[in-house]
């Protein structure tokens, strides 16, 4: 019988505090402290300068499979979820066939473990088929080995507030969650950017701010109603930020999500007519930019979820009108955050760990992950060197898909290592 492997990881900043050992036995943590000593045969893994944290966990990335594995599929996926840091994630129900019954999500959930770099959370759809109209097996995927407890059109907005009110409702038989994504339907007909300055001078049909607003107003009002809990995806209005903080200040069981992109990037970067910044929602203004930072840091957003939306060359390499919407995000979203709130001062790197990490794992009921670094956890974990910078080249990554707006943009940060229970799936920067 093979010995229990080890690693002593040494001088590491937990959560960016004071220089701590922490020793990985098997699959859990078994000590932490200043000047641990190094148990025979154990692998070293120098850390000074560097930060630990929880391993990241992502409520919101689209794997494609079954169905679209030209862009993505679970394996590469989630190879590029640990390059990023994840060690789970939670995969939208956008496939084809739509996971809306039992069999997709335990066919996706599967595909997680076997590939075993990061965990797979399947979310099932709302409704069948994604189309509005009639609750998907929600239950039955609440029962099946894939344990779902998120439930998401994402994609599409479930636009019938009878649809939505039932499957408030209904979730609240398994502690689950309705996961939104905002966006009034005919509101938004042919849109291809955030309605504003920009659109009108460029002739784009405009994505509206109050076509996000409107439904977040209803849902939180619904789910106060039922008492249940919903959750808004990629939230991207100063507007959004204000119903959400006055639903919190009432008690109600309400959480949101915000992207990286939307806490850097804004919608003068249309005016290029590169499609890599066509995504929905859409980039919006700078104003409101800083307010969707504000409310990450004072907790009003509860999580940085990627919405990594992988898609082939050819639906990206196009005219703007006919180009797919969307962004990749997972092997870059702890390089924006850091750039966008910690090196701004609006979070430290215990912030972060409770935005990329705890909440997350909390508002998808994940066990396992989002816990604290201390013994008798599992060792599920990201090291990260902040001093780093570097310039993006998406040639590098280990998803299939190269959409990213941020091509050679310099952003600070690197995931050094991975740790999936005790397993190092990334080291020194590469996929293990």
């Amino acid at each position: 019988m093979s010995p229990t492997p080890r690693t002593l990881i040494r001088g590491a900043r937990i959560l960016g505090g004071d220089p701590q050992d922490v020793l990985i036995d098997g699959e859990t943590i078994a000590a932490v402290g200043a000047g641990l000593a190094t148990p025979e045969g154990a692998t070293v893994v120098e850390a000074a300068g560097k930060v630990l944290l929880p391993g990241l966990v992502d409520l919101h990335t689209h794997l494609r499979e079954p169905g679209r594995e030209d862009s993505e599929t679970v394996l590469t996926g989630t190879r590029s979820a640990a390059a990023g840091g994840y060690t789970a994630v939670h995969a939208m129900a956008n496939t084809f066939p739509v996971a809306d019954t039992a069999g997709v999500v335990e066919q996706v959930w599967r595909l997680g473990r076997e590939h075993g770099y990061c965990d797979v959370q399947p979310v099932g759809a709302v409704t069948v088929g994604l189309e509005g109209k009639k609750l998907a097996e929600l239950g039955a995927m609440a029962d099946s080995a894939a344990g779902v407890r998120v439930f998401s059109d994402d994609g599409k907005c479930v636009d019938d507030a009878v649809i939505m009110r039932r499957a408030l409702e209904y979730v609240k038989a398994f502690d689950g969650v309705v996961a939104q994504h905002a966006q009034e339907p005919r509101l938004t007909e042919g849109a291809q950017m955030n309605e504003g300055v920009v659109s009108g001078e460029l002739g784009l049909t405009g994505w509206p701010a109050v076509a996000e607003e409107s439904v977040i107003a209803r849902d939180v009002l619904l789910a106060a109603h039922v008492g249940s809990r919903v959750h808004i995806c990629h939230l991207s209005t100063a507007g959004s930020v204000e119903i959400v903080h006055w639903a919190k200040s009432k008690g109600w069981d309400v959480t949101a999500e915000v992207t990286p992109h939307h806490l850097l990037l804004t919608d003068e970067l249309v005016r290029s007519y590169n499609p890599v910044y066509k995504v929905n929602p859409p980039l919006r203004t700078e104003a409101d930019v800083m307010a969707l930072r504000e409310a990450l840091a004072d907790g009003t957003i509860d999580c940085v979820a990627t919405d990594h939306a992988p898609h082939p060359h050819e639906d990206k390499d196009c005219e703007w009108g006919a180009a797919a919407m969307g962004m990749i995000g997972l092997e870059t979203a702890l390089s924006v955050v850091q750039h966008a709130m910690v090196d701004t001062g609006l979070l430290d790197w215990a912030g972060v760990a409770d935005r990329m990490s705890f909440r997350p794992a909390v508002i998808g009921r994940l066990a396992g992950h989002g816990r604290p670094v201390s013994v008798g956890e599992p060792a599920n974990l990201t090291l990260v060197d902040p001093a780093y910078r570097g310039v993006v080249n998406p040639a590098g990554f280990a998803s299939r898909s190269r959409n990213t707006p941020y091509e050679g943009l310099e952003l600070p940060g690197q995931v050094f290592a991975t740790f999936l229970r005790g397993k190092a799936t990334v080291m020194d920067g590469k996929l293990s």
